[in-house]
């Protein structure tokens, strides 16, 4: 990448030419029309740097952060602005990490204070029980940790002044740089910014280190009485284990399990168990402070592996930390790490149900006297509100988004998913209450009409399930029907390959597929149901599990069974 801008000297038109930038420095050249002798002048870090040009050309270094302004080249005050603008706000975004970094300086330095009282406090209640032998130690071994906690919050408080010190610098320069965007003369403006720059680059918030000297937690802790008992002069602080080592080469996400594999840096015969640490998050890398979930804790794991079970994976990520544990204190953390944790999530869509249906984030029940009840309401409205017409409301008691799709009305209790499947392999699980008499799983397209059942038109797929005389399984496309002699499972499992042109019914707890439609589709397509008595519980985060996976890979179609049904969506 090549930058170039060009203006006009004496010399006549002068051309300045970036090259690509090289670590933090970039180098270019200033390329005269004519030979004649000159002094190319640049800024750099409050230092003004010249070189004689006897052939026209002269060489600069400049740093990639901030614009310099050239002795000999006519700036216009609005470039200058611009620049003094990105000074400005660089110094706020450093303003800003200092603040934070303030913060956790003082959290530290509390931490410390607290973490080395509780220490004391167990050393103490571990003493108390062998006072007559263990009271000549007792002085020196608090000693040590006043003294580890003396030390680091010196060191602490020696950091905070610095940083203090860089922050009351840094806000003053701030000031007069804003001051100095008010000021009108050309000249004096450049004369400003000029040194106000110079001061930057020379600012100590740009050198101190934002991260602590030490940590918060101490070097001697606990000691372990268990075998000291009996040679109490060979007491010794039971050292802190170190930090864990995942390995991620190991780590498994399958089945909406979460397999975590670690290892000690070295053998530790005096670990006792382990922490594991997980939480969900939408972010790829280093971990963010805010909007962050708190961590989910697995204590006393005594082998080197874990198993998280049973998750549900409504984020892109799971952030995953381990630390050894001996009889007296836990050790650090091992450098977290980051699993991706790729599902289907939707909810129910509330705002374009049937009325009569409940319908709440995963969850939809079937009320006879919903629509009914609705009316009644709406009526009193009337009547109150002097002919003023009325909203409709769902009965979840959120309001539609405007913009949606109509209700289903009629004889079509549907409602349907709010995330749209346009490519990939989906899956997705729903379980029928005891009490349901009647409903249909499937998928449509979002153009699904108002009044249109499920399985009844041909941009609808779906199994429909009847239990009001006796339980009788289905599956529906374009008004045509397909009964299943199978018994209907206690739960659905859903997958749809949307490229693969590929949608299979399987009894979720075994894994036996009920039935496959194969289509080439041809638009986003919706989860959809529809329910006449009774709920359905919906469950997504899922991935589609490996039993189907396998399934997938050796299964060539339920032809025999399906090919009635089967067609090229349009």
């Amino acid at each position: 990448m090549c930058l170039a801008r060009s203006w006009v000297s004496k010399y006549g038109p002068v051309r300045k030419v970036l090259t690509q930038p090289f670590g933090l420095w970039a180098f270019g050249l200033l390329c005269f029309p004519v030979p004649g002798s000159c002094f190319v002048s640049s800024v750099l870090c409050g230092l003004r740097c010249s070189w004689p040009t006897s052939f026209g050309l002269g060489i600069f270094v400049i740093f990639p952060i901030f614009n310099y302004f050239c002795a000999g080249a006519s700036y216009s005050p609005v470039l200058q602005k611009e620049t003094l603008q990105r000074i400005i706000s660089t110094l706020a975004s450093k303003n800003d990490e200092i603040h934070n970094f303030i913060d956790m300086l003082n959290q530290t330095i509390q931490n410390v204070q607290i973490n080395s009282s509780n220490v004391i406090s167990e050393l103490d209640d571990e003493f108390d029980a062998l006072y007559s032998v263990l009271d000549e130690m007792r002085g020196s071994m608090a000693s040590t940790i006043q003294q580890e906690q003396a030390r680091k919050i010196q060191a602490l408080q020696n950091q905070l002044s610095n940083c203090s010190n860089a922050l009351e610098s840094s806000e003053e320069l701030l000031e007069l740089a804003a001051q100095s965007l008010d000021i009108k003369d050309p000249v004096k403006f450049s004369e400003a910014a000029r040194q106000i720059k110079d001061r930057v680059t020379m600012a100590s918030a740009f050198r101190i280190s934002l991260k602590p000297e030490v940590s918060d937690s101490m070097t001697h802790l606990m000691v372990d009485f268990t075998r000291e008992r009996h040679a109490l002069q060979t007491v010794k602080f039971l050292p802190v284990p170190k930090a864990p080592i995942i390995d991620l080469a190991a780590c498994l996400v399958i089945d909406n399990c979460i397999t975590v594999s670690w290892r000690m840096p070295e053998e530790d015969s005096r670990v006792d168990h382990f922490v594991l640490e997980y939480r969900k998050t939408n972010f790829d890398g280093l971990a963010r402070v805010k909007d962050e979930q708190s961590w989910e804790l697995i204590d006393y794991i005594k082998a080197t592996e874990y198993t998280l079970s049973g998750l549900k994976f409504d984020t892109k990520y799971i952030n995953v930390r381990v630390r050894a544990c001996n009889k007296a204190v836990a050790g650090e953390y091992s450098d977290p790490v980051t699993l991706e944790t790729k599902a289907f999530v939707f909810d129910l869509d509330n705002t374009s149900s049937h009325v009569n249906l409940k319908v709440e984030d995963s969850y939809v029940e079937w009320e006879p006297t919903g629509g009914r009840g609705q009316e009644k309401v709406k009526g009193k409205e009337n009547k109150s509100r002097s002919g003023a017409s009325p909203k409709r409301t769902s009965i979840g008691g959120k309001a539609p988004v405007k913009g949606s799709r109509d209700r289903f009305a009629g004889e079509s209790y549907t409602v349907l998913g709010n995330n749209a499947i346009e490519s990939g392999q989906h899956y997705w699980e729903v379980r029928a209450q005891k009490d349901c008499k009647s409903y249909s799983v499937g998928v449509a397209y979002k153009t699904l009409g108002k009044y249109d059942q499920l399985g009844k038109t041909n941009i609808s797929w779906c199994i429909h399930v009847n239990n009001w005389l006796q339980n009788t399984l289905a599956a529906k496309h374009n008004n045509k029907t397909k009964t299943l002699d199978m018994p209907v499972p206690d739960r659905l499992g859903v997958y749809c390959n949307f490229d693969g042109g590929q949608l299979t019914f399987y009894n979720a707890i075994s894994k036996v597929p009920l039935y496959t439609f194969r289509m080439k589709f041809t638009q986003p397509l919706l989860p959809a149901f529809m329910i006449r008595c009774g709920g359905l519980a919906v469950s997504t985060g899922l991935q589609v599990p490996s039993a189907v996976k396998t399934l997938q890979k050796n299964e060539n179609g339920l032809s025999g069974s399906t090919g009635s049904l089967n067609n090229i969506a349009q």
